[in-house]
Order: structure tokens, then C-alpha cells, then sequence
């Protein structure tokens, strides 16, 4: 994953920085129509998506599979929580 983000060459040594270009003076805008902006909008969120370091098929399935074992583990917890502590109110106000 590292080396998909470009943190990591291939060999497993630090990748090189990659140093930004210059910044450039803001462009003054003019008004823009509705369209206009939602144009850019669009455009702005396609420019952001591509930046993402998306997972693959394996690891979104490894992540599942982690995520569902453990709710299954907690509901068991708290089920026999409950359980317990009913029984022991039961107990308590039989008396």
C-alpha cells in the first residue's frame, strides 16, 4: 500500500520527494454562471478522487472480515451480559 501512495520504491527503499510546483497567483474570477460552478465542482471532486489510495478487492475483504468477526464477538458479550445481570436482578428482588 505504501508503495502504491509513493512512499516506498519498489525495492523497498524510501521513495524520492517529489517537491511541488510553484505556486501561482490566485486568477481573479469573474462571476460564474450556476452552471459554471457546478461544472467546476464536478471537476474539482473527479481531481480529488484521483489523488485517493483506493484499497484492493483482497484488503477491503480482509477488512470485512476483521469488522464482522469482531461485531459478532461484542453482540456475544453483550448478549451474555445481559443475560447475567438479568439473572441476578431476578435473583435479587426474589429474595
Amino acid at each position: 500500500m505504501m508503495q502504491r501512495q509513493g512512499q516506498i520504491e519498489a525495492d523497498g527503499s524510501p521513495a524520492a520527494r517529489r517537491t511541488a510546483p510553484p505556486r501561482q497567483r490566485p486568477v481573479e474570477r469573474t462571476e460564474i454562471s450556476f452552471f459554471g460552478r457546478v461544472a467546476e465542482f464536478f471537476r474539482d471532486v473527479r481531481s480529488e478522487l484521483r489523488q485517493v489510495a483506493w484499497p484492493t478487492a483482497k484488503e477491503v475483504a480482509n477488512s470485512a472480515t476483521i469488522v464482522l468477526g469482531v461485531l459478532v464477538l461484542l453482540v456475544g458479550v453483550i448478549f451474555l451480559l445481559n443475560d447475567g445481570f438479568s439473572h441476578f436482578v431476578i435473583y435479587l428482588f426474589r429474595a
